[in-house]
């Protein structure tokens, strides 16, 4: 048998000694003093700050919102039903974030960027807080890109650019998501990317959208964040800060760009690269919808918080609620990449009252509204834009050259036409020259129709309205104006292919163009209706 030599076991218990460490973890925690419909009061948590996430016992985590003297108040994120008095709480340490990156894209995820689409887990490349500071003035550049809604009512006369904020307004069923949805699907292959916020919504409407949006291929560059009806007043409130969060990712990061200035792919990702090395922001494009029933969320949140009622029950902070988020919209300046996110913040009123609380807040925070009328919706005009009250604050620094040139006419025609309209139901007998204005003023409301998911693009947009504006559809039949325009862009794109490229290169036609545009009309009239006509059969087909 060996013997212990004491002088081992000493250099034994030396080294050990050394390498001893003691790692204490401190967890500052506390108990629930009451918790039900979502919120909790907490004790022991004096040191809480305003914002921050808390960790419940059963896995959720809260929100903290008010900061009492003896308690906490938070809202819970999760399930609220499994907590119950005396249970412990943990303080995080850490404010609220989500998972953002481009492993979102194509993705529909709830307010805490977790999947809901049954496509399993998402390993996001990085987390956002979801309360950011908007960027300072300094930081941002004026608004001067256009951001094309594909919608023709939109483009020529409400103008919408990249970073705007641009508010969506009116009745429930009068097109407002139809709206935002045709604005996302038109974005495709110009490099924007799309978020679209569903806020208290029916979870087969949002299915509905998000298999309009797959058919449609707009999801590969789409992240759908869905806070639905049945979702607690918590996630409600949060889905659009979210969002946000996440399109401010593709905002403020730089990327490498291809020779068109569209965002590179590489092997299906998209490459960072720094300012400094060409490297720019994305486009990105953000539909709140809507903001009215997050309000409703926040006023819920905020009674069963205790807090101070206002105007209509809402609290005191409530426009601070919708300005803090629609002032995170801007198009940054090269310094910062030139990125850009644009908003459409969508509200819905009651018999169209523009003039009721949040719609006036939102109003106030906005770069101009379109109101959608429900008298035009039920008339057959759709998008039912009310031309006359809706309008852009950006005006023409969010059009090109040849859209600019053609919508200040089509607007004024609009404007007589209404008058004329007005004037016409007296059944006064009307001159030639005031009744050839009316007819065209019918035939122009007529082109401006638009069917859903019918998104045209701008240079389309452009030769439509401007061969109107000329008198091309004057002796058409107003029921055949639809067909007219589907099978003269045909025609156009077949044998005047040049006026198209003309358009997108220099933004207008010059006189070569003009001269070509008008031959282009002429040889088309000569055919139009002919049952046998070779480019008729041709275009239909």
């Amino acid at each position: 048998m060996s013997k212990i030599r004491a002088d081992e076991m000493t250099a034994v218990i030396r080294e050990q000694l050394k390498n001893y460490g003691v790692e204490t973890a401190i967890d500052e925690v506390g108990t629930i003093l009451q918790v039900g419909d979502g919120i909790a009061r907490i004790s022991g948590l004096s040191a809480a700050m305003a914002g921050e996430m808390l960790e419940f016992g059963n896995g959720a985590y809260g929100l903290v919102l008010n900061l009492e003297e003896e308690s906490i108040g938070a809202v819970v994120l999760g399930d609220y039903l499994a907590l119950k008095e005396g249970d412990m709480v943990k303080r995080t340490g850490r404010v609220l974030q989500v998972p953002v990156g481009q492993a979102m894209l194509g993705r529909v995820v709830d307010p805490l960027g977790q999947p809901i689409d049954g496509k399993g887990p998402i390993k996001a490349e990085a987390t956002r807080k979801v309360e950011s500071p908007a960027p300072g003035l300094a930081d941002r550049k004026s608004v001067h890109e256009p951001l094309q809604t594909g919608l023709k009512a939109i483009d020529s006369m409400i103008p919408v650019g990249r970073g705007q904020r641009e508010l969506v307004i009116g009745d429930r069923k009068t097109g407002k998501t139809a709206i935002c949805t045709d604005t996302i699907i038109n974005q495709k292959g110009k490099g924007v990317i799309c978020v679209y916020v569903a806020i208290g919504q029916k979870e087969s409407t949002v299915a509905g959208i998000v298999q309009q949006l797959e058919k449609a291929g707009a999801m590969a560059y789409t992240i759908v964040v869905s806070a639905a009806a049945s979702s607690p007043a918590p996630l409600q409130f949060l889905a659009p800060y979210a969002g946000c969060a996440m399109a401010e990712y593709f905002m403020y990061n730089t990327w490498q760009h291809d020779d068109a200035g569209l965002p590179a792919l590489v092997d299906g990702h998209y490459v960072e690269q720094s300012s400094a090395d060409g490297g720019k922001g994305f486009a990105t494009f953000i539909a709140y919808d809507d903001l009215t029933k997050q309000a409703a969320a926040y006023r819920e949140m905020s009674l069963l918080l205790r807090r101070p009622p206002g105007r209509e029950a809402y609290p005191g902070d409530v426009f601070y609620l919708h300005s803090r988020l629609l002032e995170r919209s801007a198009k940054l300046n090269a310094k910062l990449g030139s990125g850009s996110l644009t908003a459409f913040p969508v509200i819905e009123t009651q018999e169209g009252e523009v003039s009721a609380y949040i719609p006036t807040n939102v109003i106030s925070i906005t770069d101009g509204q379109i109101y959608l009328q429900p008298d035009l919706f039920n008339s057959g005009v759709r998008p039912a834009v009310d031309v006359g009250i809706s309008v852009s604050r950006v005006g023409g620094a969010a059009q090109i050259k040849g859209m600019k040139k053609v919508a200040g006419t089509l607007r004024l025609d609009l404007a007589s036409f209404r008058e004329l309209e007005a004037f016409s139901q007296l059944g006064t007998e009307l001159d030639p020259a005031t009744q050839r204005q009316l007819d065209r003023g019918i035939r122009m409301v007529e082109l401006l129709k638009q069917g859903q998911a019918a998104t045209l693009e701008v240079v389309d947009q452009v030769l439509m309205i401007k061969g109107a504006a000329s008198g091309m559809l004057d002796d058409v039949a107003v029921d055949q104006v639809g067909a007219f325009e589907t099978q003269f862009l045909a025609f156009i794109g077949k044998h005047y292919g040049e006026l198209r490229t003309e358009i997108q290169d220099k933004q207008i036609l010059g006189d070569g163009g003009e001269t070509k545009f008008k031959e282009a009309i002429k040889r088309f009239k000569s055919t139009f209706g002919a049952d046998k006509s070779e480019e008729a059969a041709a275009a239909s087909a």
